[in-house]
């Protein structure tokens, strides 16, 4: 198959771009920068159409990663990527005769500040979701979820808190802070939480691609299956780091409060720095949100191969070569 995979220089987007030369298939990447994959790259902006349709040529598939992925930040600039960008690849997509569209969405989109436990793949909700981010991306699900047809199958995959070796969002961002001494755990760490490694994450996305005529139009998240109170997470990643885990910890009140007034002086402020703590964050970190995967893995015909004990393994093996 020839598959495109937009943001190809995500840890996701790098694992799931090598799948799929490893099984065979012919692959084009559109991302702003190099990524220095064995792929023919195609180097832009999603918000650019000439460019996304120059990518688009020829491709049997669409893998739709590349989106603005921040903390902060004005509504503007989340629209301009995550909305109007996929807005841009969808109708590329169509217009190419492209036959398969997977979305690589979040379950932030059906996230509304409250615990899931055992959720299942709720419709995406612009008007209740959490963040710019959040919105943003639930916008950009329910655009492309809308152009499923039997010329072009579209199918939206949610995968939680993905992690691995040389991951800079969620790895990277914990031991930034557990390194500086601003980690620490809100409320009683005990709230379960799913996280998908890496390489499932990938899986999940090709075998999404090779079943999208059956499943297109429907929603999935996917996650390793092993919830785990966020206190384990936390120390579990702070210690493959080489680090020793932090005792603090935060009242699940005041990390929100201090987290939704960080938001608003971040926002006068302005500049790239993330603020210590968000309202988002906060909740993510303070209540339980781990998911059903019995429908995604029967629909999908896939499940997680590595465990996460064996993942932070890897993780711990990687720190310790990065670390020399």
């Amino acid at each position: 198959m020839r598959v495109l995979v937009t943001g190809a220089t995500s840890l996701l987007g790098r694992s799931l771009a090598e799948r799929l030369v490893g099984r065979g298939d012919s692959v084009a990447t559109l991302q702003r920068h190099p990524s220095g994959l064995a792929v023919t790259e195609h180097l832009g902006d999603i918000s650019d159409r000439q460019v996304v349709a120059r990518a688009m040529e020829e491709a049997d598939a669409v893998v739709h990663l590349a989106a603005r992925v921040a903390v902060t930040g004005p509504w503007a600039e989340f629209e301009a990527v995550n909305i109007d960008g996929t807005r841009n690849v969808v109708e590329a997509a169509k217009e190419a005769a492209v036959r398969r569209f997977i979305q690589v969405s979040s379950p932030s989109v059906a996230y509304h500040g409250e615990s899931l436990v055992g959720a299942s793949a709720d419709p995406a909700d612009p008007s209740r979701a959490r963040g710019y981010y959040a919105r943003s991306k639930a916008g950009a699900e329910l655009l492309a979820l809308a152009a499923n047809s039997p010329e072009m199958a579209v199918v939206a995959i949610r995968p939680h808190l993905v992690w691995g070796p040389g991951d800079t969002q969620l790895i990277g961002r914990i031991v930034d802070r557990a390194r500086a001494g601003r980690l620490a755990t809100i409320g009683s760490g005990a709230a379960l939480i799913d996280t998908t490694y890496v390489d499932n994450a990938a899986n999940a996305l090709v075998a999404a691609i090779d079943r999208a005529p059956e499943v297109g139009g429907r929603a999935f998240v996917v996650t390793n299956g092993e919830p785990r109170p966020v206190r384990e997470l936390l120390n579990r990643i702070v210690r493959s780091a080489g680090l020793e885990p932090s005792r603090a910890r935060v009242p699940y009140h005041v990390a929100r409060g201090g987290g939704y007034a960080a938001e608003r002086i971040w926002e006068r402020r302005g500049g790239d720095e993330d603020p210590p703590m968000t309202q988002f964050l906060a909740e993510q970190l303070g209540t339980a949100h781990w998911f059903d995967q019995r429908e995604t893995r029967a629909a999908l015909g896939w499940k997680p191969k590595v465990k996460l004990a064996e993942g932070f393994e890897n993780l711990q093996a990687w720190f310790e070569r990065a670390n020399g």
